[in-house]
């Protein structure tokens, strides 16, 4: 690696201290994560463990021809190691439910589409901070300080959206490396993807003479410069590094539907505004 590229200047990289954990669960540091020195030359990212716990899923996804016979083997695997439910229907209809059902990938997948800041939201958020160590910036509210009140109103919404669940931050790690390996295999020469996001407004910062921008640890982008529309009068285009794409639309046909969605970690961009 080189050291002077991702060397920080003094202004990033109090930037970065606000924005970063100093633990995480992967084998890069999470202040290079976030840097803009990240973005124009990412690092391969390996989750801890990852490789070493499941070789044969990854090494059977491989031997799969096609991009749909990779996902059915993925979500048989999930089903299989993590004992999720079938859809099964109760044996007596007038039976009550059960007081919680448990949450896994596929319900905070369809929550995330539907909306980022609701419960599956914090739990995709925490995830984040446990693995990458990219602190959340914004919740239902901006979450300014990590230890204010409105970030412990985030911690008990995330306690609240991960309780009584099956190994559920395991089953993310998976979904993210699948994700990945797709990625690779779909785009085997390539190291960015060009996706676009609409907002109102991004919080901006100069670094070195020019303007970046601060994405949330998690946030949401488009493949389709005119669904980012939808969400915000400014769309911008950004060079989103493979290794940051954490979900997207067509991984599991059939399973999710959106605008071309792209589940990106935050941190800071160089962005381009987009001109229709």
């Amino acid at each position: 690696m080189n050291s002077q590229l991702y060397s920080p200047g003094a202004s990033e990289t109090q930037l970065l201290q606000q924005i970063c954990l100093p633990l995480n669960h992967c084998n890069l540091p999470s202040w290079l994560l976030a840097s803009l020195a990240y973005q124009q030359q990412p690092i391969p990212l390996q989750l801890d463990l990852i490789s070493t716990w499941y070789p044969k899923l990854f090494a059977g996804l491989k031997r799969a021809e096609t991009a749909e016979q990779r996902a059915a083997q993925f979500k048989d695997f999930m089903n299989f190691r993590f004992h999720l439910a079938q859809g099964r229907s109760q044996a007596n209809p007038n039976d009550q439910p059960p007081p919680r059902p448990k949450v896994n990938y596929r319900r905070l997948l369809l929550g995330w589409l539907f909306d980022s800041d609701n419960q599956q939201g914090a739990a995709w958020r925490s995830w984040v901070e446990s693995r990458f160590g990219l602190l959340t910036c914004f919740h239902h509210e901006t979450l300014a300080d990590p230890d204010g009140p409105a970030y412990l109103r985030f911690r008990q919404q995330c306690s609240q959206a991960t309780y009584n669940t099956n190994e559920l931050y395991d089953q993310l790690d998976l979904l993210y490396c699948f994700c990945q390996q797709e990625l690779r295999l779909r785009h085997p020469n390539g190291e960015h993807l060009s996706l676009y996001r609409g907002c109102t407004a991004l919080p901006e910062y100069h670094l070195e003479g020019q303007a970046v921008k601060l994405f949330n640890n998690l946030s949401s982008f488009t493949a389709d410069p005119e669904a980012a529309l939808r969400f915000g009068s400014k769309v911008f285009a950004v060079q989103v590094p493979l290794s940051k794409i954490v979900c997207f639309e067509s991984l599991l046909p059939r399973s999710l539907q959106g605008e071309q969605e792209f589940m990106v970690l935050g941190g800071l961009y160089r962005v381009e505004p987009f001109k229709f």
